[in-house]
């Protein structure tokens, strides 16, 4: 199938299929035209793709990731450096999401401080 035939049938934007072609991701036959040519399995892959892009992984994360990914859902192969990929992941998203709690802790401590100080206002 031809890129605009995994567009349609993924919902992902021929622009998105060829940077995922770009770092790895999809290897599409090339036609005599020069044009590319997906397998049916393209979509599948393609689908794969996309959910592990919305758990907060990288393309690169993903690229290494790859041969380690089953059906659908994904479901995950347990090999080594696919346990070791996520682990880092988690760790990178918990020194995250601590780094954000720290943020907003004292971001509500000078907005009630300020609050406090301003006559007449009344927090929000």
């Amino acid at each position: 199938m031809l890129i605009g035939d995994l567009s349609r049938r993924t919902g992902v934007r021929p622009h998105q299929l060829r940077y995922y072609e770009a770092q790895g991701l999809l290897e599409p036959d090339r036609r005599a035209s020069g044009y590319r040519e997906y397998s049916d399995e393209a979509v599948l892959t393609v689908g794969q793709i996309r959910k592990l892009l919305d758990a907060g992984l990288s393309t690169e994360d993903i690229a290494y990731l790859l041969p380690c990914v089953t059906g659908p859902a994904p479901d995950l192969v347990p090999c080594p450096e696919l346990l070791d990929t996520l682990r880092a992941r988690l760790s990178g998203l918990d020194e995250q999401i601590d780094t954000l709690t720290r943020s907003r802790r004292a971001l509500r401590a000078y907005l009630e401080t300020t609050e406090r100080r301003a006559p007449g206002e009344q927090p929000a």
